[in-house]
């Protein structure tokens, strides 16, 4: 399980090294292939921007603590709180399927592949993370944490699925992983 020092580091940093670790979920879980940083001071596209309740909830909270919010009314978005010199969130935008596979299909209507868990919707869909998750502490029990993988080859991109501040290079992803809900347009691995 990875311990809550590892939270402490800027949402830039902790998003690179979560590529790779592994997300447990009760009985399901996957390795993490694509997640985003988003920074709580001066980045117009995290919540903490414009949203009083998300400074509040950093405030409140210690690194490792889970950020559940539904996007769109529809779609329930899993992010992981950073408190390091930055303080920020990490989105997690797509798992590889390691356990639970059947139970994940069940909740995504059989879906396979990038249908499956391919993007932070249909990864918090497959998971079962809804807005009762909200608070639950990463660095707490076996039963819902991350724990150090393999190393990959990660690829660094601009984010996606925002209006604002698209441009950092806060995306990062599994090369040619085919569970990465939109390949990067950059064919450079970052360190």
């Amino acid at each position: 399980m990875i311990p809550r020092e590892f939270f402490t580091q800027s949402p830039v940093e902790c998003a690179r090294a979560l590529v790779g670790c592994e997300l447990v979920w009760g009985a399901c879980s996957g390795i993490v292939v694509e997640c985003e940083a988003y920074a709580a001071v001066g980045d117009p596209a995290c919540h903490t921007f414009t949203r009083p309740s998300a400074r509040a909830f950093v405030a409140r909270h210690r690194a490792g603590t889970a950020y559940v919010y539904l996007n769109y009314g529809m779609h329930w978005m899993l992010n992981v709180l950073t408190k390091g010199d930055d303080e920020g969130f990490v989105l997690i935008r797509a798992i590889e399927p390691r356990r639970g596979l059947r139970a994940m299909q069940k909740r995504r209507g059989a879906k396979s592949g990038r249908e499956l868990t391919g993007g932070p919707g249909r990864l918090a869909a497959a998971l079962g993370v809804t807005g009762a998750h909200h608070g639950a502490d990463f660095c707490a029990t076996a039963r819902r944490c991350f724990v150090r993988g393999d190393k990959f080859e990660v690829m660094a991109d601009g984010r996606i699925g925002i209006s604002r501040a698209q441009e950092l290079p806060w995306r990062f992803t599994v090369r040619g992983n085919p569970f990465v809900s939109v390949p990067p347009k950059k064919t450079k691995p970052r360190k």
